[in-house]
């Protein structure tokens, strides 16, 4: 029990630090990139397309480090190599220091990615890991409310400091995890497997095995192209969308405050409304969720609601409007993710399930890294044309989810009782 209380404190303390320090960076990244380094909108998304590609290149082999020779080295490891990126970033406003601090986030990672929820598994039981991130869900939202606060607070003062800060904190969460982060329950494959292959044959097999699994499914691959397209679409989106409320509106003034005190007002609100929103609508989600055809029809309307908003704020003059499609966007994402998760999850065999999703993040991944550059080259000429091409990017989604809402599933539950 002293065991798995103390993975428990160490991981909530993670995840909370983790939500701390981003919110704090993430809140107002985007104006220091625009304000102090003077990013164009192409060298925005470029940003964005090198951390994507960072990942790519990164995820298998740090996957297989973090299987054969421990999940603490890998997770300790890249939390000290991300630190070292966002400090870069934050302490030298060159856009040199930013392309190198992606490529040190994205590989940093890597290292963290899959090896956390694998170390949490092993230390306190797979039975208990959901009720951990419900615990932890809830204390970040908080934590991210605050962050904000933060966030725009020090920026007033300048706006490279929350990154900084933020990059510190990730050096804290490094440090705190070498020293108190337990591993008791993993053992290196080199010193427990009797078997002759080797731990990359291994996952190559189960890599193999997950691309059959969509090979061999329409469904997944309807699933693979969404991803493809929302993955092009939502790099152009996230990148672009504040540089367009900085460069193409009059933001109104706050008092003597500054101008950044408007994103730090607009990531406060969207939490709000989004976490208000999932509440409020919690039980009839877990009712769509569980009929595969009633999720797909709601996911077609909330990425049709969404895709909306993105035309409204690439085509209104007015400030309040693309504050207000902003928001709604926001609140129709947090909709779908649950929603688009258990949909998902129905229609991919358990002995493969997180291979699959795995390919099928890679796909999301693989469309920003294609489509990102094209967005910020027409964004260079005009932000507002740049945005709306994010829209039309998603509309392919559309026919997708309603094609294979027509096919069977897969997977269901009932097909293992």
């Amino acid at each position: 029990m002293i065991k798995k209380t103390s993975a428990r404190l160490v991981y909530l303390i993670l995840s909370g630090g983790n939500t701390l320090a981003d919110t704090i960076m993430f809140t107002v990244n985007m104006v220091y990139f625009v304000e102090i380094i003077g990013l164009s909108p192409l060298q925005l998304v470029l940003v964005g397309t090198v951390l994507e590609g960072a990942i790519l290149l990164f995820e298998i082999p740090t996957g297989v480090l973090a299987d054969t020779i421990g999940r603490k080295v890998s997770i300790v490891t890249g939390w000290f190599i991300m630190a070292g990126g966002f400090l870069l970033v934050g302490i030298v406003p060159e856009l040199w220091a930013v392309f190198i601090g992606q490529v040190l986030w994205g590989l940093g990672y890597t290292f963290t990615s899959g090896a956390t929820e694998a170390w949490l598994a092993d230390e306190i039981g797979e039975d208990l890991v959901g009720k951990i991130n419900i615990e932890s869900g809830q204390i970040n939202r908080i934590l991210g409310l605050i962050g904000s606060a933060i966030s725009v607070a020090i920026a007033s003062v300048a706006l490279n400091l929350p990154i900084v800060i933020g990059g510190l904190m990730y050096l804290f969460l490094a440090v705190f995890l070498l020293f108190t982060m337990p591993e008791t329950q993993f053992t290196p494959r080199y010193k427990s497997s009797k078997s002759l292959e080797t731990p990359f044959q291994s996952f190559i097999q189960t890599f193999q095995e997950g691309v059959k699994a969509v090979g061999k499914s329409p469904i997944l691959l309807a699933l693979l192209l969404v991803e493809l397209f929302i993955g092009a679409a939502s790099e152009g989106y996230d990148r672009l969308s504040s540089a367009h409320l900085l460069k193409n509106f009059q933001i109104p003034p706050i008092g003597a405050l500054q101008p950044v005190v408007w994103f730090g007002i607009l990531n406060i609100t969207g939490s709000l409304a989004s976490f208000s929103t999932t509440a409020m609508f919690r039980k009839k989600l877990e009712v769509i969720s569980q009929s595969y055809q009633l999720a797909a029809r709601y996911l077609v309307l909330l990425h049709s609601l969404g895709i909306a908003m993105v035309v409204m704020l690439a085509l209104t003059g007015n400030f309040y409007a693309a504050i207000a499609a902003i928001l709604v966007k926001g609140v129709m994402g947090a909709l779908i993710f649950p929603l688009y998760n258990a949909w998902l999850v129905q229609n991919i065999l358990p002995t493969t399930r997180a291979t699959v999703i795995s390919i099928v993040g890679q796909a999301n991944a693989f469309g920003q890294v294609v489509g990102g550059p094209g967005i910020g080259a027409v964004g260079n000429r005009s932000l507002r044309l740049a945005i709306l091409l994010t829209a039309l990017l998603s509309i392919p989604a559309l026919p997708l989810y309603t094609s294979a809402q027509k096919k069977q599933t897969v997977f269901s539950p009932e097909s293992t009782r």
